[in-house]
């Protein structure tokens, strides 16, 4: 099934919302990938996106495809497997295929992105080193770009400071962009992933950056912005962040800083500024995220209460939509909250919505 999956990602004008009316209508993707013209006409699939498809099942070998990336260790991830990234799930049109070199950890839904210039002045570096290895340090995964500047210097903090990190890359895994990150990213898959929606053989191409940018936003609770110009990819993906409902987080600089321009500015238009990492942990309710791991990890006995923790994160969900992804009645999972909240497995944030939170336990002294 799997092969079709990458056929489908292979095949211009067909996206994430046209996929999944595809598999609707079709059952699935197996299915939808040998739909007949007149289906697909039927369907109301425009003109162009059927020729392009029926031309890809002409041109391309599924089990080659497939080959090709099993030979290079690469994984892929469909919307259907268990380990796709529950961040990313919520946002509205997901990427259907995600390759990933490295791997994805429970640690990973706890993530912030860090972004901003390429051009980074010795200053911009500084703060994005601070940052970064703050959060790392308090358990929170480092999302951004690879690029040069400030994403690389905020995969590197993290590294150095023991923490995950995962890139997101405009390109296939089978290629590191910037070359001259190739040892940075083999230092990131150990401690976290590389990650891409497109397939590989893919170069690196400007058109694709915009799309890289909502998966870097997607993967990540909020979005610092440390330093860039108003019309960068770092306002982009802030821009996309509020879209996806995320927060963003600004770094203030000087007035007269061209690197400065993009986040007073997001300031001034609400985003939260930042001058320590505690501000985005107090923010997003992460100023515990190794317990909140912890209390994951620690499924309670009772079913109902297990099942409800596996549905709750840092970010805040609302009773109702618990319990309509739970399929309980309103009752149950109102008493099941009660109880995960007296054993510090779950918090109430006000307006009815909860997160996963656990306290600290003791801290025993060995001498």
């Amino acid at each position: 099934m799997l092969k079709y999956w990458i056929g489908f990602n292979r095949v211009p004008g067909i996206g994430s919302k046209r996929l999944r009316a595809l598999i609707h209508a079709f059952g699935d993707v197996e299915a939808a990938w040998h739909a007949s013209e007149r289906e697909l006409r039927d369907l109301g699939l425009d003109q162009r996106a059927i020729r392009n498809l029926l031309e890809a099942r002409e041109r391309l070998d599924l089990d080659a495809e497939l080959a090709k990336v099993e030979d290079a260790g690469v994984r892929v991830l469909t919307w259907d497997d268990p380990d796709y990234p529950a961040n990313l799930q919520r946002i509205d049109a997901p990427p259907p295929v995600l390759y990933l070199r490295g791997e994805l950890s429970l640690e990973d839904e706890w993530a912030v992105a860090v972004v901003g210039t390429r051009r980074a002045t010795a200053y911009d570096r500084e703060v994005a080193r601070k940052l970064a290895s703050e959060l790392a340090r308090a358990g929170v995964t480092i999302v951004s770009g690879l690029a040069r500047g400030i994403d690389a210097e905020a995969h590197r903090a993290a590294l150095d400071a023991g923490g995950r990190t995962l890139a997101v890359l405009g390109n296939g895994l089978d290629r590191v962009y910037p070359p001259e990150h190739l040892t940075l990213a083999k230092d990131i898959t150990a401690q976290g992933a590389l990650i891409s929606e497109q397939p590989l053989g893919m170069r690196p191409d400007a058109r694709n950056f915009p799309a890289r940018n909502r998966i870097i936003s997607g993967l990540s609770l909020g979005v610092l912005v440390v330093a860039c110009p108003w019309n960068s990819g770092a306002i982009i993906t802030a821009k996309q962040a509020l879209e996806q409902g995320r927060e963003v987080f600004a770094t203030p600089g000087g007035i007269l800083s061209r690197n400065s321009e993009g986040p007073n500015r997001l300031i001034k238009e609400g985003a939260t500024p930042v001058t320590e990492a505690n501000d985005i942990l107090e923010a997003l309710n992460l100023t515990h995220a190794v317990q909140y791991v912890d209390a994951r990890l620690s499924l309670p006995e009772d079913p109902i209460e297990a099942q409800l923790l596996g549905l709750l994160s840092a970010e805040p969900r609302h009773v109702d939509d618990i319990r309509r992804e739970a399929g309980l009645p309103v009752q149950q999972v109102s008493s099941a909250l009660a109880m995960l909240e007296l054993k510090g497995m779950a918090r109430s944030v006000g307006g009815m919505k909860y997160v996963l939170a656990r306290e600290p336990g003791p801290v025993y002294k060995v001498d």
